[in-house]
């Protein structure tokens, strides 16, 4: 089932960073798209791509903002996008096919984390609206586009939070559960983890290739209003309060986060394959209990196919193999 799912041994160190990983690539003439490109690991990723020559759109729910932290920054475009809000992403999605033939890679990273229970116009917990429902709808509008460059990849910010929870197929949306902030937000990665390998199968045979990506434990703008005691559960921060950098154990910086990222989307190594959870520029082994590699769970093909089929249910939208 997982014979996909092998480290590759690139023997590549933890510490390197997303303009590391590209330095030899040339992605002139090539077309990315960065979801929560303007801040952390997005713009690094921004930054990286750009850097090598693609032309990057950046959607975001504030364009202004977006536009300030990108400035500086060339062959950026920023475009209004609201993830919560499914006829907000038709209209981003619309207008981008519009202006855009082909998209050759496309980086699903914007995300809540650990947030108090709110939700969508639809009733839908935000987590699992926000990080995992609003970019499957977005990748499956812009499925046309993906198709049309011939060679593409979709990469997918899972976490290593997944292997707290597998996603509850009967309580999605903590409706009969009581909430819990950590769980909903291990919910949501689980669902990008198996989000790749159902993209990836639908898209295999059209040169579409889909992974996931743990990008290390990176203390970003999205998860500063943890509390302090948050922060030391995992050792997050040091004394003073700025954060810990400890790349051999997972605490890295966002230049390092993105280094995963920024592999999956380019690296030759990942030509023959796909569907599978990335971390530490490497394909991560399958574990049922170590605290690195990926949950059987996370990975499944039957649980992967379950979820779409909801997925394609509450979006209305569908991709066919």
């Amino acid at each position: 089932m997982y014979e996909t799912q092998t480290l590759l041994h690139t023997r590549i160190d933890a510490a390197v960073t997303g303009a590391e990983v590209i330095r030899h690539v040339d992605l002139t003439g090539r077309v990315a798209l960065v979801t929560g490109g303007s801040s952390g690991l997005g713009l690094e990723s921004v930054r990286a791509f750009a850097s090598s020559g693609a032309q990057v759109c950046v959607p975001a729910i504030d364009p202004v903002a977006a536009r300030a932290a990108l400035r500086g920054i060339k062959g950026v475009d920023v475009w209004p996008i609201d993830l919560s809000n499914l006829g907000s992403i038709k209209v981003f999605a619309n207008a981008f096919l519009e202006r855009r033939r082909s998209l050759d890679l496309l980086v699903l990273n914007a995300g809540v984390i650990a947030q108090p229970l709110s939700r969508d116009q639809h009733g839908r917990e935000r987590h699992f609206s926000v990080n995992y429902l609003g970019h499957f709808h977005l990748t499956a509008l812009l499925w046309p586009a993906l198709l049309a460059a011939g060679k593409s990849r979709v990469v997918i910010l899972s976490s290593r939070a997944h292997q707290l929870c597998e996603v509850d197929f009967d309580d999605l949306d903590f409706v009969r559960r009581p909430y819990d902030k950590w769980m909903a937000y291990a919910q949501s990665k689980t669902a990008n983890a198996l989000f790749a390998v159902a993209l990836d199968q639908r898209g295999r045979g059209h040169g579409v290739r889909a992974f996931s990506a743990h990008p290390g434990m990176i203390v970003t703008p999205g998860i500063r209003h943890l509390t302090r005691a948050e922060f030391d559960a995992v050792g997050a921060l040091a004394q003073d309060g700025t954060p810990v950098i400890d790349p051999a154990n997972d605490k890295k910086t966002a230049e390092q986060g993105a280094a995963t990222t920024v592999w999956c989307a380019t690296a030759p190594a990942l030509e023959a394959t796909g569907g599978v959870y990335c971390e530490n520029c490497d394909v991560a082994s399958v574990e049922p209990e170590e605290r690195f590699g990926v949950r059987p769970y996370a990975i499944d093909p039957e649980r992967a196919e379950r979820l779409w089929r909801i997925s394609a249910s509450r979006t209305g939208l569908d991709i066919g193999t």
